[in-house]
């Protein structure tokens, strides 16, 4: 659900604004589930960054902000700045980020960064993005850029979670993307979304490093395993599965890459807390 405006959501900072960080106001705010939400700042007219990038954020709530990586989910046409958190109750950050309401100020450093970016890839044919959770948040905004269509020819979204709620995001996503003014015509019959549950019944079940192993990830999308001649795969979740399908992805012959040695696979670190 989308939360309203608040006349008591916007809060003066009390604190002074750290040099190299915008203050941004949140536009809106979308609770998905107890675990996850969404949200959208405005953007700073002079930001630019690369689709698939994070950027540091924190709130003006001390003195020292604490600041987290969170990737950008909004693609780097888009006029505002789109984010999708987890809660933790208690997180330094998140447990007060996940109470913003329009109107409220989000701090975001000046500098993204990041590896999952399409010029860290060789040049292949078709694109994966493997998904975990809120790992789904780079891919969001890389699945809505231009770029990615013109350099490959498909392009697939694997997201995974434990129960379907928690799908919702993507799969609000993959179905907006057809009928998207920009990309729309792009991305038809070109893109596609798999998404899968652990542990609540779904249509696909699975752990992604399971799907991967016994071929049914393959056979269900009717391509053939990973090929390095052909594929390109770009990982992003919890820090045990970004371990897990690096390792699965290696096995077929495909190398990791990075912003100053493109290859065949790349992985994100940034995880926020």
């Amino acid at each position: 659900m989308n939360i309203a405006a608040s006349p008591h959501a916007e809060q003066t900072a009390q604190f002074p604004i750290p040099a190299g960080v915008y203050a941004e106001k949140v536009i809106s705010v979308t609770h998905y589930t107890d675990f996850l939400f969404s949200f959208r700042i405005t953007r700073p007219q002079s930001f630019r960054f690369r689709s698939g990038e994070f950027v540091m954020i924190g709130l003006p709530n001390a003195e020292k902000p604490v600041f987290r990586a969170y990737s950008i989910a909004s693609p780097s046409w888009d006029e505002e700045i789109e984010f999708f958190s987890i809660k933790v109750a208690d997180g330094p950050l998140t447990q007060h980020l996940q109470k913003i309401q329009p109107g409220d100020t989000v701090l975001m450093r000046q500098k993204p960064t990041g590896t999952l970016v399409l010029d860290a890839l060789t040049p292949g044919r078709r694109l994966w993005m493997i998904a975990t959770g809120t790992g789904i948040a780079p891919f969001a905004s890389l699945m809505r850029d231009p770029e990615t269509y013109e350099k490959f020819e498909d392009v697939i979204l694997t997201h995974t979670t434990r129960e379907v709620a928690e799908l919702k995001y993507g799969l609000d996503l993959a179905h907006d993307l057809v009928n998207d003014p920009l990309i729309g015509e792009m991305a038809q019959g070109r893109f596609r979304h798999y998404a899968t549950t652990t542990r609540e019944t779904y249509p696909q079940m699975g752990r992604i490093t399971t799907l991967i192993e016994n071929g049914k990830l393959f056979a269900d999308l009717d391509v053939p395993p990973f090929d390095p001649a052909v594929d390109r795969v770009m990982i992003c979740g919890s820090m045990d599965m970004i371990r897990d399908v690096k390792a699965l992805v290696e096995t077929f012959g495909l190398t990791e890459g990075a912003n100053n040695k493109p290859a065949e696979f790349v992985v994100e670190r940034a995880f926020v807390g």
